[in-house]
């Protein structure tokens, strides 16, 4: 990519352990090389990330998903304070899943809020910027008292879903909560939208699905943030496809797929889902469709860096 040369700061690219697949596709598309870094693990289970190249005077871009354990957070933090004690000239941190998203607020007495935690323990190790994909929730961005670019996975969706060339399709939310984003999509899509309401018996664990709008006959694309244990978007599936769907499949951007995910997409009734890599898929599905948000990441970043209008960017 072509970058601004009045621009003085060199750039340079980072990763965490975790999230150097995708660093090291970001960096390549944004046509360089990741840096180098260490981790020194300690035998009390301490470990202490390093870098392996000066940083002096740099835009320093740290590519790293929070997704659990703990650790991959811990790292970010490490790794954004030793650029700026290393006189890094500023710190971006680039999060394509922002873990701890989901604690947004109190939704019962004395809990914490996580999702502010975190922002406030990013802005404490010093970073300069965040660059993040399809939050749980779009208020965490005020959360932060620095500039935040949200992006969204819709921005490789809408084209996805535009190639299978569906006929008599409808865009499905799988809980109230999703309804502003399939909202977006039916409307880019001009498609007819279709609601789930679901209660739960406790977290994690839906109790029941009941369908808003009419389904029989189309071909149904649910889309949400995040797969987590599945059991929310196979009982929506299983749901609509009982209702007269002819087809149901899923767009979500990142795929958390804790516990037995796998086994209940593969025992449902969705035909496909497509996820990104924001988090890496360590198990086999052959229901999922893996695509990257390098490219997005790439451009963004570019602009960033070129202090140049991102708003183009993305479909959302």
């Amino acid at each position: 990519m072509k970058q601004n040369t009045a621009i003085q700061s060199p750039i340079k690219f980072f990763a965490g352990t975790q999230s150097k697949y995708l660093g090291e596709m970001i960096a390549k598309s944004f046509g360089t090389v990741l840096g180098k870094t260490t981790v020194t693990r300690f035998s009390d289970g301490e470990f202490q990330p390093r870098y392996e190249e000066s940083v002096r005077g740099c835009t320093v871009f740290i590519i790293q998903s929070t997704f659990p354990p703990a650790d991959n957070l811990l790292e970010l933090l490490l790794l954004i304070d030793a650029a700026k004690r290393a006189s890094a000239y500023k710190v971006v941190a680039v999060i394509p899943y922002f873990g701890f998203a989901r604690q947004d607020r109190k939704d019962r007495p004395r809990a914490a809020i996580g999702a502010k935690l975190v922002a406030n323990l990013l802005i404490a190790a010093g970073v300069d910027r965040i660059v993040t994909m399809d939050l749980h929730a779009d208020q965490i961005q005020g959360f932060f008292d620095v500039p935040v670019d949200h992006l969204y996975a819709s921005y490789l969706f809408v084209p996805y879903i535009k190639s299978l060339n569906l006929d008599n399709a409808a865009i499905a939310a799988p809980d109230m909560g999703g309804t502003k984003r399939a909202n977006a999509y039916s409307r880019f899509l001009n498609t007819d939208m279709i609601i789930c309401y679901k209660t739960r018996k406790q977290a994690n664990v839906v109790e029941d699905i009941k369908v808003i709008g009419t389904v029989e006959g189309k071909n149904v694309v649910i889309v949400d943030d995040m797969i987590d244990t599945a059991g929310t978007i196979c009982l929506a599936a299983d749901m609509i496809t009982s209702e007269g769907a002819k087809s149901v499949r899923v767009c979500a951007t990142h795929p958390v797929l804790s516990g037995d995910a796998i086994e209940k997409i593969e025992k449902s009734s969705i035909v496909e889902i497509a996820v990104t890599d924001t988090i890496p898929v360590t198990q086999h599905c052959k229901k999922l469709k893996i695509l990257s948000v390098a490219d997005v990441f790439a451009d963004v970043i570019n602009k960033v860096y070129n202090y140049q209008s991102i708003s183009t960017s993305f479909i959302h």
